[in-house]
């Protein structure tokens, strides 16, 4: 059988995705790309090139070189606000001859610089730019701070309104008492809204550590031993020089390294922000529980397909999504957490790979995020359900009833023997409902205030202290 030629996809023009996140989840994620695309980090290795020029002109590191003037650092760091899909191709067009990503950023800069201060006794300031440096004294500082802004300015406040969302159902939901299920069996009633605020206060923890992340840098040449900073100019303070100029960047310096900034913050984030997409697809698979128990009923939005075949579904994709996405993130940031921080001896390119892939993990993270806010919007609590499955398993008050029992035993109080195996008599492996259990409670010869108590208890009052600790969320 001969197939029939078909039209190349990768031929057509503009150039279609091969991944889902440039793809139809584009729109979800499409603000990392300012932060952690290719072209972000060649416009980050301009701007610290640009930075490190600034800085060794202003500090008059090597000597007879001018300052720059205001003007002239205006129009430098104006290269870095402006630029573009220009800058962009023409960065590609030099990298193709350079055959080397951050020597391509290098001439860039120069003919800029050469635009900029073009008189005959400014050419030698064009030395200055790359000046004693590594490319991964560009790089380290390039990936610190775009991985900083990636966070900061997008991840962070994504994930920071879903957990004030979530934080807002528990406090809303927080007296809406609920049938916990432990082992999946029947356990001691709780409310929606403290389990809810587990989850909450527990992504908040994991938030506060995100917001205290530490991003190193360094800038010390080819083994981290400022050996030809010291060849060229023996007598600056070249540790200084490199400390404020990293923390000048907003960046924490790392004052010993190989060739290579030890990428352990990086690790120690991933590793947090993997804990915090742990606990978020607890969540996912919780809520969809608690949707297929009918604890929660799915608002369709107006157009939407629940199910192709089945017209009475409402599917909870979002919490799907999500789980699926949260998985792929967390697989990339375990990949990312544990070879990052190995490299032989002085330096392998291992990590300049490895960290290409940053903005993939972060971005399946970030459409998990988009996908359990727009699913948790989209939920409506269910009282009467939690109620009825609370109504048909009143054997739950097995619990305080014995519990009350061995206070009283405990007090000397006569007839309270083996209040445990008394209970199990009575509840394990059947259904008990209100009628029996009170019989049973007025016959056990309990202190008057204490049977009034205890009889007067339901599935639905046992809730303990559920809605007062929700108030122990941020």
């Amino acid at each position: 059988m001969t197939s029939t030629p078909r039209a190349s996809l990768a031929d057509i023009t503009p150039p279609i995705a091969l991944g889902a996140l440039d793809g139809r989840y584009r729109p979800a994620v499409s603000d990392l790309v300012d932060h952690l695309s290719e072209p972000a980090l060649n416009r980050t290795r301009a701007h610290v090139e640009i930075e490190w020029l600034i800085h060794l002109t202003d500090r008059q590191v090597v000597p007879n070189v001018r300052a720059l003037t205001d003007d002239e650092k205006a129009k430098l760091r104006a290269v870095i606000t402006e630029f573009g899909a220009r800058d962009i191709d023409e960065m590609a067009t030099t990298e193709r001859v350079t055959q080397h990503d951050v020597k391509a950023v290098e001439y860039y800069l120069k003919e800029r610089l050469h635009r900029i201060a073009p008189a005959p006794e400014d050419r030698g300031l064009a030395e200055l730019i790359h000046f004693c440096c590594t490319s991964e004294d560009i790089n380290n500082l390039s990936y610190a701070l775009m991985v900083q802004g990636a966070i900061e300015q997008v991840w962070l406040p994504r994930a920071t309104t879903l957990v004030e969302a979530l934080a807002t159902m528990a406090s809303d939901l927080r007296d809406v008492p609920l049938l916990a299920h432990t082992h999946g069996q029947p356990a001691t009633p709780t409310t929606m809204g403290k389990e809810l605020a587990v989850l909450a206060f527990r992504l908040q923890r994991q938030l506060r550590r995100i917001e205290d992340a530490e991003y190193l840098g360094k800038l010390n040449g080819a083994t981290g031993t400022y050996g030809a900073h010291l060849a060229a100019v023996p007598g600056a303070d070249w540790q200084d020089i490199s400390e404020s100029f990293v923390t000048g960047l907003g960046l924490t310096w790392n004052p010993l390294t190989t060739q290579i900034e030890s990428h352990d913050w990086q690790a120690e984030l991933y590793a947090d922000v993997a804990r915090f997409n742990r606990v978020l697809h607890n969540l996912c698979t919780d809520v969809w529980t608690y949707i297929s128990m009918g604890y929660f009923a799915q608002v369709r939005g107006q157009g939407t397909v629940g199910s192709s075949t089945m017209p009475h579904k409402v599917n909870p994709i979002r919490f799907e999504n999500a789980e699926a996405n949260l998985e792929v993130s967390n697989a990339l940031l375990d990949v990312l957490a544990s070879t990052l921080v190995q490299s032989r001896l002085q330096r392998d390119l291992t990590d300049s790979s490895m960290q290409r892939n940053i903005g993939v993990a972060l971005g399946h993270g970030l459409l998990a995020i988009d996908n359990v806010t727009r699913g948790l919007a989209g939920l409506d609590a269910v009282p009467e359900a939690m109620a009825a499955d609370l109504d048909a398993n009143w054997e739950v008050l097995g619990e305080p009833i014995q519990t009350a029992m061995r206070a009283l035993g405990a007090q000397g109080v006569p007839g309270m023997e083996n209040p445990y195996e008394r209970l199990k008599d009575l509840t394990r492996g059947r259904r008990i409902g209100q009628p029996e259990l009170v019989e049973f409670v007025h016959g056990l010869g309990l202190p008057a205030e204490v049977e009034e108590r205890l009889a007067a208890m339901t599935p639905a009052t046992y809730v303990g202290l559920a809605p007062e600790l929700v108030d122990h969320l941020d």
